[in-house]
């Protein structure tokens, strides 16, 4: 176990100004699997088209028009308007079988929760991605894991939300993601 390199996260926070929600994942997939140095890169991974399909009413409204490439300048444009930040819960890893899967990734730093709050003032919700994530955040904020969709209420007053996996592996509709996290940014009042 020893010998299995680990990765320390390749980019920094995307902390928009006003900053309203910061949505966290546990870690990106290995580089290989990259279409774009940015956050939710592997084009199979429902991010951006569920980011599309909520704020554009079009699953390919984020791509680079008759492409299958994301727009970053695009992408940037639509969290800094929204108010969306981006981070993951892993700061240092291991990948234990050499994926993208949670299931098989060891955390062996978190994130610095508290640095990246304080570059947030209006910030009171955190979303993560996944199962994983939530264990993560809940360990670092001293609250429960919420139920899929719903939030808890952490100790510092923090409104700590699960949204579904954006992973293509997860079994759920991209429009059904997309229900979750509308709910989340309706909720914080940029939807």
């Amino acid at each position: 176990m020893d010998n299995i390199e680990t990765e320390v996260h390749p980019f920094e926070p995307y902390i928009p100004p006003h900053a309203k929600v910061l949505i966290m994942g546990t870690f990106p997939p290995q580089p290989k699997r990259w279409s774009m140095n940015f956050y939710y890169p592997n084009r199979t991974n429902d991010f951006w088209y569920m980011m599309g399909l909520i704020f554009f009413g079009d699953r390919n409204a984020l791509l680079v028009e008759g492409t299958k490439e994301f727009d970053l300048t695009k992408i940037k444009h639509l969290l800094d308007d929204k108010g969306i930040a981006l981070n993951d819960t892993g700061h240092r890893v291991r990948r234990l079988q050499g994926n993208a899967s949670d299931k098989f990734l060891e955390i062996i730093e978190p994130v610095d929760l508290q640095s990246l709050l304080d570059r947030m003032p209006d910030c009171r919700n955190l979303a993560t991605t996944g199962e994983k994530a939530a264990g993560v955040l809940a360990s670092l904020t001293d609250s429960e894991p919420p139920k899929m969709g719903e939030y808890v209420v952490s100790p510092g007053g923090l409104e700590i939300w699960r949204m579904p996996s954006t992973s293509r592996a997860y079994p759920l509709k991209l429009e059904k993601k997309a229900e979750y996290y509308a709910r989340l940014f309706h909720h914080v009042g940029i939807l």
